[in-house]
């Protein structure tokens, strides 16, 4: 039974045991003013489990006068929509007590009808900071509820910067390598146990997707979740997957495909076109949320590094931007083509290594692509190598990996 004093207490504990964890956190490139509360609009930070949300949270807010509450602490696994009226008595003797107007909450989502609450106490004129492991359930229901007054902010496993502050070592080859093998989740980094993100990879298609979505075929669900952990950089469509499976028509697939995106467990970058519903139709290039995890879940021993390292490119761009396309025509294909807005601005190929065997291909590629679109900056990015390359009147940046990380 859930009572005041069990959510007193529940704050008190969470703040007591995160403020001890998160003063021997590393620190994250974060924004501080990105995740801050806003007068009258919610800050929604969402992100994959596990990626350090939470972390970063209490590191900015955890010492100030905050009512704070994570709903996956076992003490509130029976809270029900209707607690929510005992949760604002107990806000109410915690302000009385301490003045507090900022309430932060930790995966209120997983409770039916959160935003109907959130809602009221953004209207009562508290500051909120809601964290969250999926994007469509903080994004489109809560902004259903909130009618356009909250401001989202994304977060991801750690970049190479982070870590490398994590690691202590210094920006190298050598640390950009280990870093492509261990992936970006603070755990996994620590520890390098590959059961550490298999049973993550676990918990997120079964709690986060599953559980919630009340999925009963969970064995197809996880089947082409590995097919994709396993063709991460390659085309996609529903169809073919529907037929990789055995399933009669490609609906379940595009919504399992929906499901996984929205836990930011993958993504799938369109090919570019000005036309949205070419966009649509076209089949689309699939990357995990982190290296790490592809080599731990497919146990491969003998990843192919040219794809690794494309997920990485991949995954650094996101960070920077939504706006990412890949680029194809008949005889030659471009990685990657992004910019600010609905406009390409930079085009990036990625290849491991150089060679007299690839170049040709490379090259050609990422020039044909830049002539399609003049005012794009073509950029090769490699494992170690740096160089400029003129080819058919156009200078070309080779980079490498550490450079390009760490602009």
């Amino acid at each position: 039974m859930i009572t005041v004093e069990t959510l007193l207490s529940a704050c008190k504990n969470q703040k007591d045991l995160y403020l001890s964890h998160s003063r021997k956190s590393v620190g994250r490139n974060v924004n501080q003013n990105a995740i801050s509360p806003l007068p009258a609009f919610a800050r929604i930070v969402t992100g994959v489990r596990r990626c350090g949300k939470s972390t970063v949270v209490q590191m900015l807010f955890l010492e100030k006068n905050v009512f704070y509450l994570n709903f996956e602490d076992t003490s509130l696994y029976e809270f029900e929509t209707k607690d929510f009226a005992i949760l604002n008595e107990a806000i109410a003797r915690y302000v009385n007590e301490t003045g507090c107007n900022c309430l932060c909450f930790d995966e209120i989502q997983s409770v039916k009808d959160c935003e109907l609450f959130v809602h009221r106490k953004l209207e009562e004129g508290f500051l909120l900071v809601i964290t969250g492991s999926n994007a469509s359930l903080l994004s489109w229901e809560l902004g259903t509820h909130l009618t356009g007054r909250h401001v989202d902010c994304e977060m991801f496993p750690f970049s190479y910067r982070e870590f490398c502050l994590l690691r202590k070592c210094e920006i190298s080859d050598e640390s950009f390598s280990d870093y492509l093998r261990t992936g970006g989740f603070p755990e996994f980094i620590k520890d390098g146990n590959p059961e550490i993100l298999q049973r993550l990879f676990d918990d997120i298609i079964t709690r986060d997707i599953a559980v919630r979505h009340s999925i009963r075929d969970i064995r197809t669900l996880k089947v082409l979740s590995l097919y994709l952990a396993s063709n991460c950089g390659n085309l996609i469509t529903g169809g073919k997957l529907s037929a990789h499976l055995g399933l009669k028509t490609s609906v379940t697939v595009l919504e399992y495909l929906s499901f996984l995106e929205q836990s930011y467990l993958f993504f799938y970058m369109p090919k570019f076109s000005y036309s949205a519903k070419s966009q649509a139709v076209n089949p689309k290039k699939v990357y995990c949320i982190d290296t790490g995890m592809t080599r731990c879940v497919t146990l491969s021993s003998n990843p192919d590094l040219g794809r690794m390292l494309e997920n990485a490119v991949f995954l650094e761009l996101r960070r920077r931007t939504k706006n990412i396309w890949y680029y194809s025509e008949a005889a030659f294909e471009c990685d990657f083509l992004y910019g600010s807005g609905a406009v390409p601005e930079n085009a990036v190929q990625v290849c491991y290594e150089l060679t007299n065997e690839n170049r040709e291909r490379e090259v050609k590629g990422l020039v044909e692509t830049c002539r399609k679109f003049p005012n794009v900056k073509p950029v090769i990015v490699t494992f170690r190598q740096r160089d400029k390359i003129s080819y058919s009147g156009m200078i070309i940046d080779v980079v490498s990996a550490t450079d390009f990380f760490t602009s």
